[in-house]
């Protein structure tokens, strides 16, 4: 495995590691800018940006970015989250330089014109649209905003309808100018790539990026509540969530293993319990995201009106058998072992590694070695799990979100909260 790692003078990160059994190359641009680096008026300029940046250069149309990236079979994306904005691609070996031409390319030289970003508005005004006919959106909305209430962590990625459409291509400009600077920015590759040439590239096309490391970031602090949304649909959505370790502390690992574990897959306390057991509703699972200097676990389920009550018990049940009593040797090697296979396998794909690598760099400013995470993973015990699942339950408010149940759904997320208290 060759990995190399080189600073640009500009500050801006260049990171490849080579396959060379594989006959292409998966890069990308990875911004440490998100939705949380937001000011209010600005929610959702972060998604709209990297949406426009695909919509027209100063040296090339919309039609052709997309006819460019196509000529040589290559695919041209990005994504936007809380904390970070990507834009990549996947290209045949040799090909680099085309994709990175175009990324330079929409990345300094974005064109914003008035007519493209009125289109591009309506789209996301149409995306938002659709969040909110969907009930997993809509309660995952909600749960960030209990979670994290009145700051850009707990705000939607999309933005507002009011925000989106008060953007102005000065916005842009601006936002941009700010936060898009050399030292946030990390060029990622895997696959069949050569570092020098990979350097020599970055060197060439992202000279004139400004330097820097500008960007504010409101530290989040977590809330705690219930939420409740009273539009009915066929089932009804409960998640419920607790303030997560960040990805920088001690305690991160064993939020994983804990997630794993509760609710991460089929042999997990609650598939079993609910699903497997009880017939209590298709799927439920468990998530732990970390943040920079906070996170989030959730717990996701749905399932009818008339066995809310039975699944709200079975699940606080699970939660604070956990707390008292610990979790078993077997099941805590299945979770280990879950959560090992998810970062090897990475490995083995190119796009999953650029990703990874950008991710690595932007969190902790170094790569992690396979050992290193392996030997984390491992030294999460029995009582680090126990003493973690008693720390969620007693020191914080939990953020209770139930969508779907009509009129009900108030009561359920009331009592959900109560039955974790008692």
């Amino acid at each position: 495995m060759s990995t190399n790692v080189t600073r640009l003078a500009n500050g801006m990160t260049v990171v490849t590691h080579a396959m060379p059994h594989l006959e292409t190359v998966s890069l990308g641009i990875w911004v440490s800018c998100g939705a949380r680096h937001e000011a209010v008026a600005e929610n959702g300029i972060s998604h709209l940006i990297e949406h426009m940046a695909f919509k027209g250069t100063q040296q090339r149309t919309a039609r052709a970015i997309a006819e460019e990236i196509e000529q040589v079979g290559g695919e041209l994306n990005a994504a936007t989250s809380l904390e970070t904005t990507a834009y990549y691609a996947r290209i045949l070996k040799g090909d680099e330089g085309v994709a990175l031409d175009i990324l330079a390319d929409i990345l300094q030289r974005p064109l914003y014109a008035a007519d493209e970003l009125e289109r591009e508005r309506e789209v996301i005004l149409q995306e938002i649209a659709a969040t909110r006919d969907s009930p997993d959106e809509i309660a995952y909305d909600l749960i960030h905003d209990v979670a994290f209430p009145d700051q850009p962590v707990g705000r939607p990625i999309l933005g507002s309808i009011e925000s989106v459409k008060g953007f102005s291509v000065e916005d842009l400009r601006r936002f941009l100018g700010n936060n898009y600077r050399a030292g946030r920015l990390v060029l990622s590759a895997a696959g069949a790539v050569d570092h020098a040439k990979i350097v020599r590239h970055a060197e060439a096309l992202f000279s004139g990026l400004s330097t820097g490391e500008a960007g504010h970031q409101q530290p989040a602090r977590y809330g705690g509540g219930i939420r409740a949304f009273d539009k009915p649909f066929e089932q009804t959505h409960v998640l419920v969530g607790f303030e997560g370790p960040a990805y920088r502390t001690p305690a991160f690992f064993t939020g994983q293993v804990y997630s794993g574990l509760l609710g991460g897959g089929m042999s997990s306390r609650l598939f079993q319990e609910v699903r497997e057991r009880r017939g209590l509703c298709y799927a439920i699972y468990s998530s732990a995201w970390g943040f920079n200097d906070s996170g989030l676990f959730c717990i996701h389920a749905a399932t009818g009106n008339d066995t809310m009550s039975e699944l709200i018990d079975v699940v606080a049940g699970e939660m604070k058998a956990l707390a008292s009593e610990g979790p078993g040797a077997a099941e805590i090697s299945r979770a280990k072992a879950q959560l090992k296979a998810g970062l090897l396998m990475g490995l083995e794909s190119s796009s999953a590694r650029a990703e990874q690598m950008a991710r690595q760099l932007l969190v902790y400013g170094r790569l992690l070695s396979t050992a290193e995470l392996v030997e984390s993973v491992e030294a999460v015990t029995a009582d680090r799990i126990r003493a973690f699942a008693a720390e969620m339950l007693t020191t914080a408010t939990p953020s209770v979100v139930v969508v779907g149940a009509g009129r009900k759904s108030k009561s359920w997320a009331e009592r959900f909260g109560k039955a974790l208290a008692a």
